[in-house]
């Protein structure tokens, strides 16, 4: 994202504020309604390599970077059996952690949500089915719709060679299915450690659905999962905790 507001003003990136939010709302509207938001989404296959699933599992997290963190937490705290989201920043050091310094794409980092689910209701691989479906355009290097930067990577961040090992077999899955017309470009990394957002950044999307940011770029995510994961879907979402 690259411009919001809240009651005490508007935020800037850079030390420059960007435009008003009238201006990104028509710039965002115009944007999606010339079709550069990139893939459309579409029901995947699930992965054949997947994670348990049964009373001996507990909760676990997956760490995942798609653009602007707001619409990735806002689809996954839409996602049955995820316990907690939180907006976040992975691939770079705890120093420099911070939105004012990550948004210059110099940090390393890249707008992260962890997600906190329990695996006797859905699965590691699963959770990547609606990343790579609903969640973000995995066509798209170093960008999502209008934000370009390495910031807004594709990225998973694993924690161990057992997401590893999912990660890497469902995207060679999915390319050899050909499900998107383009090469995915998503990165799979070790993960070193996911800080936390700060707090105004936490269920963005919850608290605004009016933004024009989130009602051009985000709720439509919500949609798409509650159509092509109806499954999957929940309408009471679950709330960040970091407030």
């Amino acid at each position: 994202m690259s411009l919001w507001s809240n009651s005490s003003g508007f935020y800037t990136t850079g030390g420059r504020v960007r435009a008003s939010l009238l201006i990104l709302g028509a710039f965002l509207f115009a944007w999606h309604m010339l079709g550069h938001t990139g893939e459309t989404a579409r029901p995947l296959p699930p992965p054949e390599i997947d994670g348990p699933r049964g009373p001996g599992s507990a909760e676990e997290a997956a760490v995942l970077a798609g653009g602007c963190f707001w619409g990735v937490q806002g689809v996954f705290e839409h996602t049955k059996g995820v316990k907690q989201v939180l907006a976040g920043y992975a691939g770079g050091e705890k120093a420099r952690a911070r939105y004012e310094q990550v948004s210059t794409g110099q940090t390393g980092h890249a707008e992260s949500v962890q997600v906190i689910f329990d695996s006797r209701e859905i699965s590691y691989g699963e959770i990547l089915r609606i990343y790579f479906s609903v969640a973000h355009d995995p066509t798209q290097l170093n960008r999502q719709g209008p934000d370009i930067g390495s910031q807004y990577r594709s990225a998973i961040f694993y924690s161990d060679v057992s997401q590893q090992r999912i990660a890497q077999a469902y995207i060679a899955q999915l390319e050899r299915a050909r499900v998107f017309a383009q090469p995915i470009v998503t990165r799979v990394d070790p993960l070193k450690a996911f800080y936390p957002a700060e707090a105004y950044h936490q269920d963005f999307l919850i608290h605004h659905p009016d933004h024009p940011y989130i009602f051009v770029n985000d709720l439509p995510k919500i949609e798409n999962l509650k159509r092509l994961y109806p499954q999957d879907y929940r309408d009471q979402p679950v709330v960040s905790s970091q407030k």
